[in-house]
């Protein structure tokens, strides 16, 4: 089955910029969750790390703490939900493999996976 996938690495300027984001990703989520279909958030390492300013921080960790709970909550039907935290850098052709990877069923769930090297040697959540 086909992932949802909720690209989330523009920049957000402000708080109703997050909320809008975070909106369409609890509708995106709850939709796919009804059918069963594996959910992966693609967010920018930076904003993990909140180099891009509160807004996006508060979008990203917002959507790793989203998939951690979704992943706990769609355990038992065998659903994935994981995140990608992807950089300027970051080629289509490698995302599209990985959202690949982690959508497939008894894979890894409520993980996220940097493709960005903008995370090496940071504290990280």
């Amino acid at each position: 089955m086909e992932p949802a996938i909720l690209d989330a690495t523009s920049e957000v300027a402000d708080w109703d910029g997050a909320k809008q984001v975070l909106m369409e990703a609890f509708a995106l989520s709850q939709a796919a969750a009804r059918d069963e279909q594996p959910v992966v958030y693609v967010v920018h390492g930076d904003d993990l790390l909140g180099r891009r300013g509160a807004p996006s921080a508060m979008v990203a960790t917002g959507l790793l703490s989203a998939a951690r709970t979704a992943a706990i909550e769609l355990s038992r039907q065998g659903t994935p939900v994981n995140v990608v935290a992807v950089g300027d850098a970051t080629d289509r052709e490698t995302l599209q493999r990985w959202i690949s990877h982690l959508s497939e069923p008894g894979g890894p769930t409520g993980e996220v996976v940097r493709l960005d090297q903008g995370h090496l040697g940071k504290a990280l959540p």
